[in-house]
């Protein structure tokens, strides 16, 4: 049996080995004789999580560097010439810093391979990553990003033929090759010179450009709104945090029919610093305040907002005070369900299989709503990935008509065009669906108490603690474990009627470590390790006759929770 290795002898296995460049047995250098930083960097190998790859940026095996990425694409390939002869990639990048580096990395690794691999030439949206895997019928795509983590990250996600995320199945063969490729030496690389001089790297352009932006403006539920005039009534602020969505979004509002967009200057360019902001996440209401500030200026009616891949999308409303408040994924999701089924009812285009898809920790208003249109509502795990493989099986059995995809966490799709969560689709959606009932004489806002007052006040809560390194993971672990093995028999005097342990793989879904816990009144709360941050997330759902009654019972029952998880970190 082999020796496991310990963090020292991988961190001086690293300085030894030829195929490393001196820069980074530089870095690794200044860190001699820093024992606990040694062990953070090597004590283990990153992990598919939710996203794929995702890590700190460094030298280490624990960090984000064209090493790991190399050895990840060489098991990739290895697990593609698997399925295919002659298999191809598409890969895209966001602003982050060493994006552009690792994704041509990640290129040059392919066509070593024999793969023939389709690259942007700048940053392009994770969404779009998707849509180019379907439109060229690549066998695979990769998305160099970290979404919306902080500046010192980067990632890797890997995307399967139907422009999807890996799922546990494939994903695990795939671990499986990387595995395999025990030493960098059993990488193989050429040039960029070589893989173009060879056909096997082909940079995409302007055409692949418009394609993505007329499949998105396609999914426009009322054209004849935009005929009417309505979008170059609406006035909209847009912020794309220094990130990919910049141009996408724009595009497409304007080729839709919006005429009165303002662009937040200061966040406008492409910066893997982010700059501006604390944290580049539309999902942080700290995010907006530049956008609020133009938004004041021009009496803006809606704020919309996209994280660094451009694949979540926030949006800030005026309330019935008329200041701008931040709504809610689960919000915005309620808001665009209720206005596409609706519509589409009215037009006499609602499907009769029609189906909406959410995930397990996401708001049941939503789902409320899509049953009132007589719409199937199904749930997945965590990860949109899931309901992306949701909708290629509906593709495949004819069984329902997907119309609507999201999560609590900013992620939305209407169409079929990608497999993934689109902040372009949904800034389009959630601005004509504003635009429209502009012209009605109402907000946004008034819509969500309208559906409050309907189908009743839900509200929705996410906490989360960051615990890094190794002592993080076994205190994420414990914390899970005490809820796992003493689950509480009331919270808040009120009680738990059911415990759903979804590591058992409940209700046909894979298994993992998650836990929701259902009260007697309805209100539920659901841990979760992140599979992409060092956190575990608690999410927590309510449903009150009004929004006084709501507040009060969410606020309850999250001081309750959180002080028994507290107590364990």
């Amino acid at each position: 049996m082999q020796k496991t290795q310990t963090p020292q002898e991988v961190y001086e296995a690293w300085l030894q080995d030829p195929g490393l460049d001196e820069a980074t047995k530089e870095e690794l250098r200044s860190i001699a004789g820093q024992s606990s930083e040694i062990e953070d960097r090597f004590y283990r190998e990153l992990e598919f999580g939710t996203g794929g790859l995702r890590g700190v940026m460094g030298a280490g095996t624990n960090r984000m560097n064209r090493y790991v990425i190399g050895k990840a694409t060489q098991g990739f390939a290895e697990y593609l010439l698997r399925q295919s002869d002659k298999p191809s990639v598409v890969i895209a990048h966001d602003s982050r810093r060493n994006s552009d580096v690792f994704s041509l990395e990640a290129a040059c690794v392919l066509a070593a391979n024999g793969i023939k691999t389709y690259l942007f030439r700048s940053l392009r949206p994770t969404p779009q990553l998707s849509f180019a895997v379907r439109d060229l019928g690549a066998a695979g795509g990769i998305v160099i990003t970290a979404s919306h983590n902080p500046p010192e990250y980067n990632g890797y996600k890997v995307y399967a033929a139907d422009g999807c995320q890996l799922v546990p199945h494939q994903a695990e063969q795939v671990i499986e090759s990387i595995r395999g490729v025990t030493s960098f030496d059993a990488v193989q690389r050429i040039s960029q010179a070589e893989a173009e001089a060879k056909e096997l790297l082909v940079w995409l352009g302007d055409e692949d450009d418009q394609r993505f932006v007329d499949a998105v403006t396609a999914q426009v539920v009322q054209p004849d709104l935009f005929q009417r005039g309505a979008g170059k009534a609406l006035s909209v602020v847009y912020t794309p945090l220094h990130g990919a969505g910049n141009l996408p979004v724009r595009r497409v509002l304007e080729q839709a029919g919006f005429g009165k967009v303002h662009v937040v200057w200061e966040q406008e360019q492409p910066n893997g610093e982010f700059p501006t902001v604390k944290s580049p996440n539309p999902e942080e209401h700290e995010a907006f305040t530049l956008a609020i500030q133009l938004a004041d200026q021009f009496g803006a009616d809606i704020i919309i907002g996209t994280d660094p891949d451009c694949d979540r999308m926030g949006a800030v409303v005026k309330n019935d005070q008329g200041e701008y408040v931040v709504l809610s994924g689960n919000q915005a999701g309620a808001i665009m369900v209720h206005y596409l089924l609706s519509n589409l009812q009215e037009q006499g285009k609602l499907p009769s299989n029609a189906a909406v898809v959410k995930t397990i920790v996401t708001s049941e208003m939503g789902a409320d709503i899509a049953a009132s249109y007589g719409c199937e509502v199904f749930n997945t795990l965590t990860g949109f990935k899931y309901i992306g493989e949701k909708m290629t099986e509906f593709e495949k059995t004819g069984s329902h008509r997907f119309l609507f995809g999201y999560e609590e966490s900013y992620g939305y799709l209407t169409g079929t065009y990608a497999r993934d969560k689109d902040a372009v689709v949904a800034s389009l959606l959630i601005c004509e669906a504003a635009a429209y009932y502009k012209s009605l004489g109402k907000t946004l806002y008034d819509v969500l108490l309208e559906l409050y007052r309907k189908y009743g006040t839900y509200l929705e809560k996410l906490e989360s603690r960051t615990l890094k390194g190794k002592d993080g993971v076994k205190k994420i672990g414990a914390i899970m474990a005490d809820w796992r093995s003493n689950p509480p028999a009331e919270v808040t005097g009120v009680q738990v009627v059911r415990v759903l342990d979804y590591e058992q793989g409940l209700d046909g879904l894979p298994s993992e470590n998650v836990l929701k816990f259902m009260l007697a009144d309805g209100s539920w709360f659901c841990l979760r390790p992140s599979g992409t941050e060092p956190k575990i997330k608690v999410y927590f759902a309510v449903r009150g006759e009004d929004l006084e009654a709501a507040n009060a019972a969410l606020t309850r029952l999250v001081s309750s929770v959180m002080g028994r998880v507290d107590a364990l970190a």
